[in-house]
């Protein structure tokens, strides 16, 4: 059988293009290695337990956000319940929560960390958020240079609206702005630019580093079930959905691929690729290809995370999501901050009535885990793993005894699920420009990528919103 589009990965990118494919009437089969959809934003059982691989925050489905408009077109709904506040900062034994109301989240920033310029910075920052996500027609394109130079022209009234911000370092932007401003502020600024970027405020713009202090000012939402739902929700019309089913290799032929597959070939006259741009030249052999993957390479930061799991027995009425800054940089990471998720007390599918499902996760090097004698990754594993398990009890005042499970995954963990070591995707740095970076299209025939290392990057907005401009360029 020829399929009109086969889409290799069923994470949330994978996912996303995969139904708007079906939904314009297109075959198309989506393949999976896990038993599960959802990659990096996967839920999996570990025993009795079901845990959040990664990812653990839905953002993008307010009224109006590109995550709604996907699930309106594919005519489903995800099964959400709305995340406010957003994140639960804890430093210094003080808390400070991030409402999605701009006046409350200011009394609670100027009750810690008080200056007379807060309302202005947090409502640029909001305001900032809000223009961006309302414009629409701007698109990417790869497939020529004159494709390109189209495509980058589509942004001139996003460049127009945002110039000011767009060219300028944010560390500088946010010292200037405020005169200065106290290590302890820029570590609660930095903690929160860094989870979404996957860079420092020194590395990205101001444009960058306001979408990801303001992304809290927007809805965001806890899954029913676990991420890997919302990821089943999307391709609940599909027709033709394989799990367990793993590529092994990829051929490039006169006018279609071959997908080699543990049940056999699966032929295809356009193929996407959903995976990750570090770590899947390994399935081709075709040299176009090869040197497609190869041009990107300079884009792998080698960045990604050290994730403990944790159950824990408990009454108390823990918010879904706590952001907790240290004063160093954990031993073994890249990072003072600690993103620290549980489960929704009614959500019995993830965890029975009076336990919590943890997923922490914190920003590490790769190659402090890939290529390390097995005796001394499992001890600097088991050493991270305790540390963070202790840290967690003692900041959010766990009950080491209320503690029933804890394990932990590193990079070379995902390696062995996923297929891939680098998380997080490209970062959006000042050194990561649009035109270097990599489209949904590419100048091979019938050759497509989608996910977080292709246009627009992490998280389910930018993943989606790649998902989205694969389709417009498809269409032209």
């Amino acid at each position: 059988m020829m399929h009109d589009y086969a889409v290799v990965g069923g994470g949330i990118g994978g996912c996303s293009a995969a139904a708007l494919l079906h939904h314009q009437g297109k075959n198309v089969v989506l393949i999976e290695k896990e038993p599960v959809l959802g990659g990096c934003a996967s839920t999996f059982s570990y025993g009795d337990s079901r845990y959040n691989a990664g990812a653990t925050t839905v953002s993008g489905y307010h009224e109006g956000g590109i995550l709604r408009r996907l699930c309106e077109t594919l005519g489903v709904t995800p099964n959400l319940i709305t995340s406010d506040p957003a994140i639960t900062i804890v430093q210094n034994g003080r808390t400070c929560i991030r409402y999605r109301d701009l006046e409350r989240f200011l009394e609670e920033i100027e009750a810690f960390y008080p200056h007379p310029r807060h309302r202005e910075f947090w409502t640029l920052v909001q305001t900032i958020g809000r223009d961006f996500y309302a414009m629409e027609g701007h698109y990417y394109s790869n497939r020529s240079f004159l494709a390109k130079l189209r495509s980058i022209l589509s942004f001139t009234p996003l460049i127009h609206r945002f110039w000011p911000y767009l060219h300028t370092n944010a560390r500088a932007f946010i010292e200037r702005f405020y005169g200065g401003l106290s290590d302890e502020y820029l570590d609660f600024l930095e903690a929160q630019i860094l989870i979404v970027t996957q860079a420092k405020s020194d590395q990205v713009s101001f444009f960058t580093a306001a979408l990801a202090l303001g992304y809290t000012f927007c809805e965001t939402h806890y899954p029913l079930g676990g991420m890997s739902a919302v990821c089943e929700t999307i391709t609940s019309k599909m027709y033709d959905v394989r799990l367990g089913c793993e590529a092994l290799s990829i051929a490039r032929r006169e006018g279609f691929y071959t997908i080699a597959t543990p049940q056999g070939a699966i032929h295809a006259r356009n193929l996407v690729m959903a995976t990750s741009h570090f770590d899947s030249a390994r399935l081709f052999s075709d040299d176009a290809i090869l040197t497609y993957y190869r041009k990107y390479e300079r884009l792998n930061n080698r960045q990604s995370a050290f994730v403990l799991y944790m159950s824990v027995r408990s009454d108390f009425p823990f918010a879904h999501h706590y952001q907790l800054i240290a004063d160093d940089v954990f031993k073994h990471t890249l990072s003072k901050s600690l993103f620290v998720s549980f489960s929704n007390p009614s959500d019995t599918a993830m965890a029975p009535q009076g336990h919590y499902r943890i997923t922490a996760s914190v920003h590490t090097d790769l190659r402090e885990w890939v290529g390390l004698p097995p005796a001394e990754y499992r001890a600097r594993k088991k050493e991270l793993h305790d540390l963070l398990r202790n840290w967690i009890c003692d900041r959010l005042a766990i009950d080491r005894e209320c503690v029933t499970e804890s394990f932990a995954a590193t990079p070379k963990t995902f390696g062995r699920y996923i297929h891939r070591t680098q998380l997080g995707g490209n970062t959006l740095s000042l050194s990561n420009l649009l035109p270097s970076l990599p489209a949904n299209d590419t100048p091979i025939r019938g050759f497509y990528q989608v996910g977080d290392t292709s246009y627009a990057a992490q998280g389910w907005p930018g993943v989606v919103m790649g998902a989205m401009n694969l389709l417009r360029l498809i269409d032209a």
